[in-house]
């Protein structure tokens, strides 16, 4: 989110919950925390809302969901903060039990003044954070300064985070959701799925980022198995992908496997390699969408161009597979990549 000028936490409490499973505990607290103070209120947000992506929607499934009744509640009415609060920790704390949640703590907020097009929302947002930091505090004493060491929370990102905006109740709520990489480890569909049941908004953002990552899989997995192909053979038809959503407005199903694909068999393949990616990955990818750059530029820092040869050499490949030839020398026993250019800088 860009612009957090007008956002102002009304309420804030931090319990602690998750990894039931391996015995972590449940601890509620009873009174929200005092966040009347400007510098801290301003920190805390922007530490909580600047990773989410105001592009990349979702909405929480309204069957049987506590999520979603619980916040329900609260819009009705705010005094139910603290009871509302937790509920959702100790949800969380039930679903740790299940699936791979580390014990941490589970801050929720009463946001005001959350901008929405040309509007304001009241929102709640959750967090969870598990990982400590480890810090160097000056202390003054009268005959020096003493560093202690001390734990907390790093201020950079939050490793879960979800906003849910008080708009469109009846289609489940609006919601901006965040997790790391390092959060997602051991079970990547909990926060999203066991927890809080967000369904993506089908729009141009979810549709870049699901065909992108889909052809990054078939790119990377099973166009090797299926076909004889090199490493360089992958990284140039991982770049032709990329250039493709990075130069068309709109994707086309027939048309990317023409300019990217090129040969039959290997379009056959990729069409019914949707089909079963769609299947396991519970995402239906439409033939047709307007390309949306921010989710282009999520996906290419895993759009990688590099040949990697042992521990010795890597190789950037930005176009031009035909000036690169593989063989293999029988005399030393050892592959070997063949590199054609005009000139050397």
């Amino acid at each position: 989110m860009n612009d957090l000028s007008t956002v102002s936490i009304k309420s804030l409490i931090v319990h602690q919950a998750g990894d039931s499973a391996q015995g972590g505990k449940l601890f509620l607290s009873e009174n929200p925390l005092e966040t009347n103070q400007e510098e801290l209120n301003q920190v805390l947000t922007h530490f909580m809302l600047k990773s989410l992506n105001e592009a990349e929607q979702y909405r929480l499934d309204k069957d049987s969901n506590l999520v979603y009744t619980a916040i329900g509640s609260f819009f009705e009415d705010h005094s139910l903060f603290l009871q509302v609060s937790k509920q959702i920790a100790e949800h969380f704390h039930l679903k740790s039990s299940t699936a791979f949640a580390k014990s941490g703590e589970l801050c929720v907020v009463h946001f005001q003044q959350v901008p929405f097009g040309d509007q304001f929302r009241d929102a709640i947002g959750i967090f969870h954070a598990a990982s400590r930091e480890t810090f160097l505090k000056p202390s003054l004493k009268t005959n020096g300064i003493e560093l202690l060491l001390e734990d907390g929370i790093d201020l950079k990102k939050p490793e879960k985070a979800v906003l849910i905006l008080q708009q469109d109740r009846e289609e489940g709520f609006l919601a901006y959701c965040y997790e790391s990489g390092t959060a997602k480890q051991g079970d990547a569909q909990f926060w999203k799925q066991t927890f809080l049941k967000l369904q993506p908004v089908v729009n141009s953002y979810h549709s870049t980022n699901a065909a992108l990552g889909m052809c990054k899989l078939f790119i990377s997995n099973e166009l090797n198995e299926q076909f004889e192909t090199t490493k360089a053979d992958q990284v140039d038809m991982l770049q032709r992908s990329m250039e493709y959503f990075k130069t068309h407005d709109h994707f086309q199903l027939e048309e990317f496997g023409r300019e990217v694909l090129h040969h039959p068999e290997v379009i056959d393949c990729f069409n019914d390699y949707k089909q079963q990616y769609e299947v396991a990955k519970q995402v239906n990818i439409e033939d047709q969408f307007n390309i949306n750059l921010a989710a282009v530029q999520k996906q290419q820092r895993f759009f990688k161009s590099i040949l990697k040869l042992d521990k010795n050499f890597h190789v950037y490949i930005h176009g031009r597979k035909d000036l690169i030839e593989k063989g293999y020398d029988e005399r030393t026993g050892k592959h070997y990549y063949k590199l054609y250019f005009d000139e050397e800088k």
